[in-house]
């Protein structure tokens, strides 16, 4: 084997045969970058097949709920798969094309979603001694991802991939799922948070902000309008990601075609333009986002409109005119709440998102009000690009 760490007295092997797996454990190592939950990848010998899995601690200091989390993954996941199952074209039909594309039985529905596999007592987590909670996909073969949006190409796959997965969940209609982090894109929650900050300055950091607090003041009151639209009901109440950037989109090695996307811990109830709103704030900006040069700064009208016609090709016969009047301002507003809550843990001393020099929250804040005052500059272009494609 591959590896010598124990959780108390359950080797790593051992936790990973007690889920429903055939065939023989040959290797496993660590596996991935994440720095929420500990993954690793293992192989399989199922009848002379190399087959493999990767298995998830659940970090509990992050998920506190973790069977919540598991049982949204395992609804939405077993409602996907039914979907594209039914609506698979007739094998004849699919032989003809020389690409094959997501939602066809030429791409097997295990590469086109995400594939729990249970433990032997039925359920879809493990729990070993040491009270951690473990979980176990089917490992995606042949398969990348992309850290940066490197070509318009490339922004609309991304799109299009956000779209068909929004759209796959719209007649959701099964048990309600958990909201394992409530409020989470909350904009009044999150300014309550910034005004017990301000208040407090634990930090001592509070004079270092005074411009930065001026503009999200100046515009707590247009920040509003997703999580009003929900309370109001003009805003339909969906399934949503809640991290939609870009590598957790996975592409096709070979074609490029999207397949599915992944990391599916904070998938809740919301509406779907937090999901729209997040993957805009990220995949059309210029720099990274926690860039200290602001001049380096700025939201791309090309990749957006790119964006928004792959998004649109997949979404747009859901969607309801409410919240196509929304897509741009959702973009700004996600953008909004991130510049909020990095303020707020800044203004903390720095207790939530990992930094790595003193100064990062403030940099991560004071990028993401860089690129909405970019949003402001181009808002006409904005809204022409998001009328002329929808």
């Amino acid at each position: 084997m591959n590896s010598t760490n124990t959780t108390d007295t359950l080797s790593q092997a051992e936790i990973f045969k007690r889920f429903a797996i055939y065939g023989d454990l040959v290797s496993f190592k660590p596996f991935g970058g994440g720095h929420i939950n500990g993954t690793y990848l293992s192989v399989w010998n199922q009848a002379g097949t190399q087959v493999r899995y990767t298995h998830q601690r659940i970090n509990r200091r992050v998920f506190q709920n973790p069977a919540a989390v598991i049982e949204n993954i395992r609804r939405i996941t077993e409602h996907i798969a039914a979907k594209l199952i039914a609506e698979a074209e007739p094998a004849a039909t699919i032989a003809t094309q020389p690409t094959p594309q997501p939602g066809t039985a030429a791409v097997p529905v295990s590469r086109q979603v995400l594939t729990l596999i249970p433990a032997k007592d039925g359920r879809y987590f493990y729990i070993d001694p040491a009270g951690e909670y473990w979980r176990t996909y089917l490992f995606i073969e042949d398969a990348v991802t992309y850290e940066r949006m490197e070509s318009s190409a490339l922004a609309r796959k991304a799109g299009a991939a956000i779209g068909a997965f929004q759209r796959q969940l719209s007649d959701y209609r099964g048990p309600a799922l958990h909201e394992t982090i409530p409020d989470f894109h909350n904009m009044h929650s999150r300014y309550d948070q910034l005004d017990h900050a301000v208040a407090h300055d634990v930090a001592g950091r509070l004079a270092e902000v005074h411009a930065e607090l001026a503009f999200l003041e100046a515009n707590r009151a247009r920040g509003m309008s997703l999580s009003d639209g929900l309370a109001r009901g003009t805003l339909p109440r969906g399934i949503t990601h809640n991290d939609t950037k870009l590598n957790n989109i996975l592409f096709d090695a070979a074609t490029g075609n999207a397949l599915c996307i992944i990391d599916l811990d904070t998938v809740m109830p919301g509406t779907v333009l937090f999901d729209t709103g997040d993957l805009i704030r990220t995949a059309a900006n210029t720099a990274c986002e926690d860039e200290p040069d602001l001049s380096k700064v700025r939201f791309d009208t090309s990749l957006f409109a790119a964006l928004i016609d792959g998004y649109l090709s997949t979404a747009s016969s859901f969607l309801t005119p409410a919240e196509k009047s929304l897509i741009a301002e959702s973009g700004r507003v996600l953008t909004q709440i991130m510049a909020v809550r990095f303020l707020t843990d800044y203004l903390n001393g720095d207790r939530y998102y990992k930094i790595s020099r003193p100064t990062h929250n403030l940099d991560r804040a004071r990028s993401q009000i860089a690129l909405i005052r970019s949003m402001d500059s181009q808002w006409e272009r904005i809204l022409h690009i998001v009328g002329q494609t929808s």
